[in-house]
């Protein structure tokens, strides 16, 4: 099975998962996705060394690894399959041992790009730890790899997958470039990249990954379960709500209009039984007062219900795009772990898994100990209907006691909601707006070093700018590009960065990394770089 991944291209969002790791924009563990089940009763050992691997083969794409060949990035086998160790360890020693597997770093280029690994506590306590990188795993895997992987210790044979993950890559790449034009029509009215943010003791915004803290969102199973009437009361799903939600503290914040980005699954019939990477970031751009006055205040004349509504319909016409990534359609939008500094995921989780002879508990939200952007919300919803919440945050961005204030003014509005959705927004039980200027995200180095690396270039009279900027038009498609024009500026994305580089090497013979694409994403800031390697090279 491992051999069908070789040479499929990668999907889209793989490829700009892969270019923010290169660049440095992932901080780390980011993009490990950790899953822990508690295991209690007789386990056998060698039978679950053997489900792991029998997952593996049903899902090769853990065994893979991406690899850049002539600018286009691909999956192909990596250099072993996932790994299963075991390790004793104390009961009061897990969590540090949990914690220190979950960062240790994966190699994309080498692979595989999953590992089990199983402590033992004593004879009938285990805890089985599965790491998965996000550009092999998402959420909706977790359910899926856990249901294999109970099935195959149990004894069942894993049936081989009817369609290969490169014929769906494949797929999805053929609809992409279908939907790229009327996707672009769709998000040219309604992207706006660097607006400020307003938010409990703010001090920065990030569009990066880092460090994060989390703090829980206290639903409870009262709370958690009533929200399924409220939505069913509106009109609308759980998620829907709570995005909803979530939009109207932003407003009371003083953000009017917010842009929360959610996570969506881009799965189809033929993908919903695969372990991978099928998700997409969209934004969804929302203000239940509507347009703001010229002083900043704005007054909502609706219900939490009406606005719930246009929330869901705003997300429900996104959906049609939902493969396309907003940086394909759009360029200008530059590397970054999360597309705006709010975020949100959502999904509805499926049973706990059923090993024969043990009990088990999954830790459904575990933490990689990491944060993408400045805020990101993450709910599950289990099968009962409740939903856990969790909020987790960028330290440097904002401190746990702020974050515990959002966390705690959101379990009020959503109490206020699921005991009367049609209440009117003013009545709401809404925090003060904040007081104090929006605080944007910090501009990166590329203006001042651009234009030294422009005058550098431009003055010398370079015969590289000249050969990086034909480059330029070859990749980009322009006739006129000017030494300082701005990669982005010019509908720029992950993929082109990768199709310049590429094609600097084949005809200049050296290896642009991808972070002066960060710092300096202009032509001449490229030619320089690439002057100054030539040089050392001699």
């Amino acid at each position: 099975m491992r051999s069908s991944v070789t040479g499929d291209r990668a999907s889209l969002a793989q490829h700009g998962m892969w270019l923010t790791e290169r660049t440095g924009v992932s901080g780390g563990a980011a993009h490990h996705m950790p899953l822990a089940v508690h295991l209690e009763g007789p386990l056998d050992e060698a039978a679950l060394r053997d489900a792991c691997a029998a997952v593996a083969a049903r899902h090769p794409v853990l065994a893979s690894a991406l690899v850049e060949e002539d600018g286009e990035l691909r999956l192909v086998p990596g250099a072993a399959g996932p790994p299963f160790t075991v390790e004793d360890a104390a009961e009061d020693d897990v969590p540090a041992a949990l914690g220190e597997e979950v960062a240790r770093p994966f190699d994309l280029s080498a692979g595989p790009l999953a590992r089990f690994t199983l402590f033992r506590l004593d004879p009938k306590r285990h805890v089985l730890l599965v790491v998965a990188h996000h550009a092999a795993f998402d959420g909706m895997s977790k359910d899926l790899l856990l249901r294999d992987l109970a099935a195959a210790y149990g004894g069942s044979p894993l049936a081989a997958l009817e369609t290969s993950y490169g014929t769906a890559t494949a797929g999805e790449h053929d609809r992409v470039a279908a939907e790229l034009e009327a996707a672009a029509e769709f998000w040219r009215p309604r992207w706006k990249d660097g607006g400020g943010l307003l938010l409990p003791g703010l001090r920065r915004v990030s569009l990066r990954a880092a460090p994060g803290g989390t703090v829980d969102v206290a639903l409870g199973s009262g709370l958690g379960s009533a929200l399924g009437p409220a939505a069913e009361r509106i009109g609308v799903t759980r998620f829907e709500l709570l995005l909803a939600a979530v939009h109207t503290l932003l407003y009371s914040y003083g953000n009017a209009p917010a842009t929360v980005s959610v996570d969506v699954s881009t799965r189809t019939g033929q993908t919903r039984d695969h372990v991978g990477m099928f998700v997409n970031e969209l934004p969804v751009t929302a203000s239940p007062g509507g347009t703001p006055s010229l002083d900043g205040a704005s007054s909502p004349d609706g219900t939490f219900a009406a606005f719930a509504r246009s929330v869901r319909d705003e997300l429900r016409a996104a959906y049609r795009f939902r493969e396309v990534p907003v940086a394909r359609a759009l360029g200008g939008v530059s590397p970054r772990a999360s597309l705006t500094p709010v975020s949100m995921s959502y999904r509805r989780r499926g049973e706990d898994p059923l090993f024969p002879d043990l009990a088990s508990r999954v830790e459904w939200t575990m933490s990689n100990g990491t944060v993408r952007g400045t805020l990101h919300l993450q709910a599950v919803e289990a099968p009962d209907g409740g939903v856990t919440a969790l909020l987790r945050f960028d330290p440097e961005c904002l401190d746990r006691a702020s974050c515990e204030a959002v966390a705690g003014h959101l379990t009020t509005l959503l109490r206020a909601v699921a005991a009367r959705p049609d209440t009117p927004i003013a009545e709401l039980p809404l925090p003060p707006r904040q007081q104090g200027a929006t605080v944007t995200a910090a501009p990166s180095a590329a203006g001042s070093a651009a234009l030294t690396s422009a005058g550098t270039a431009v003055a010398g009279g370079s015969a590289v700018l000249e050969e990086v900027l034909e480059i330029w038009r070859e990749v980009l498609g322009f006739d006129d590009i000017a030494p300082d024009d701005d990669l982005f500026d010019l509908g720029g994305h992950s993929l082109s960065i990768t199709q310049i580089i590429a094609r600097v090497r084949d005809r200049m013979g050296v290896e642009l990394s991808f972070e002066v694409f960060i710092d300096t994403p202009t032509a001449a800031g490229v030619a320089a770089e690439a002057d100054r390697l030539r040089e050392e090279a001699c």
